[in-house]
């Protein structure tokens, strides 16, 4: 290992035990045991659009019912996996911590040979859009986007069907990452993208959360809506989670340089924060974030033709650009339960979210090529924020909804209506 982790050895801590294998589950018949009219309090999706919707499944929809087919596969495949944990990496975090989260920048490589003296290969460089993979061993980010995507394909699989070995396993890993003494992570990101030799971690490293923590919130309400395998206890330790984590978010040197990023990070910043102000009861700093985001992020990144001209200088031009839309769409959603509505806000010159997606529509929908540099194109990354701006009401977007391309996996839209990364999230 590296000067920076060298003198530090990994204590024997007790792990959760895994979870055995288990079948895949059927979905549930319409009329089976489920929620029925309990309306989640949910942070970025609709509760009350949940809720209806699994009403309309109950009825028999049958697009739904295609829908629900796809979630629920995803959600079989998660049975046999997990539960994950912080402290089961190979060697702890630079600070000593077993429970501290750490993971790498994803585009810096080594370019010295690896001997006994410089095990990392160092020094390291930066290579925009080539993603290194040792970033996803030795590390705690594959785990995380593990315990993300679980638990959230989870919650909405027993939501929409009443199988109980969905909420049963979605709280198990949740459980397992954020709440037990054993295996718990810290509340903090003292450590996200480190890079060998160089730096023990950067403030950009919060962005591995914020990109799909807000899911997490999301899929910690709707266990709390009756599901089974959730206890009250589970609830009040994840508020307090979630509140310690907020108030480093908001107050930590590296939240602080986070919240000053002119780029995508800066919008993924405003959206966490303002999900977990959301989560946590302070109604008043959610909104304060998204009404902020307006002249703070809106208007300085979004040009008057809707191109998103720091996202364009990448050398994934296409995925940025969709990756910033991803979180203003999400930060809308916020802003809608808080009653600020981010989609009707236009710039002194005509920056919007609608124009935003509009640039992208000609691609999106297959009409015309992407004319920026992209390492790899998926038409289908678009998918979701395209549908989000038409149900903010674009008929520009609404008009294109059709010819979308539908992501691997199918379409979840109508299941869980709020902007996801649709393409491999490299950094």
């Amino acid at each position: 290992m590296g000067a920076l982790l060298a003198a530090v050895v990994l204590a024997a801590v007790p792990l959760a035990a895994p979870a055995a294998a288990a079948p895949p589950v059927a979905p549930a018949v319409p009329g089976a045991a489920v929620p029925g009219a309990a309306v989640p309090d949910t942070v970025v999706l609709d509760g009350h659009r949940l809720a209806e919707t699994k009403r309309r499944l109950d009825r028999g929809d049958p697009r739904l019912r295609r829908a629900l087919r796809d979630l629920t596969a995803r959600a079989d495949r998660w049975l046999g996996q997990g539960p994950w944990t912080v402290v089961d990496k190979p060697r702890p975090a630079p600070g000593g911590d077993p429970h501290d989260y750490l993971s790498q920048a994803p585009y810096w490589w080594p370019t010295g040979p690896r001997t006994p003296e410089n095990p990392w290969g160092c020094p390291y460089e930066q290579r925009d859009g080539e993603r290194n993979p040792e970033v996803d061993t030795g590390t705690d980010r594959r785990d995380a986007e593990n315990v993300f995507d679980s638990s959230y394909e989870l919650s909405l699989a027993w939501y929409y069907t009443g199988e109980r070995a969905y909420a049963e396993h979605a709280a198990t890993v949740l459980r397992t990452w954020f709440l037990d003494p054993a295996t718990r992570m810290n509340p903090r990101l003292d450590h996200g993208q480190f890079i060998p030799c160089r730096y023990d971690g950067r403030a950009i490293g919060i962005i591995d959360f914020s990109q799909s923590y807000t899911s997490v919130l999301d899929a910690q309400a709707i266990l709390a809506a009756g599901a089974p395998g959730w206890t009250r206890t589970d609830r009040a330790r994840t508020t307090a989670w979630n509140k310690d984590f907020r108030d480093w978010l908001a107050h930590s040197d590296f939240g602080r340089q986070e919240g000053a990023a002119t780029n995508n990070h800066g919008t993924f910043y405003d959206l966490q924060l303002a999900a977990l102000a959301r989560a946590t009861g302070d109604d008043a700093l959610a909104r304060r974030t998204v009404r902020d985001a307006r002249a703070r992020r809106v208007d300085p990144q979004i040009a008057a033709d809707g191109s998103q001209p720091q996202e364009l200088a990448r050398t994934r031009s296409w995925h940025y650009s969709t990756f910033d839309l991803v979180a203003y769409a999400r930060l809308a959603d916020v802003g809608r339960h808080v009653g600020v509505d981010l989609w009707a806000h236009r710039g002194p010159a005509g920056q919007s979210l609608g124009g935003a997606v509009r640039y992208l529509l000609p691609a999106a929908t297959g009409e015309r090529p992407w004319p920026h540099p992209e390492l790899d194109f998926r038409r289908y990354a678009a998918a979701d924020v395209v549908h989000a701006a038409a149900d903010a009401g674009d008929r520009a977007a609404r008009a294109a909804v059709p010819k979308l391309q539908a992501p691997p996996g199918g379409d979840l839209w109508e299941l869980r209506p709020a902007a996801e990364q649709l393409d491999s999230i490299a950094g």
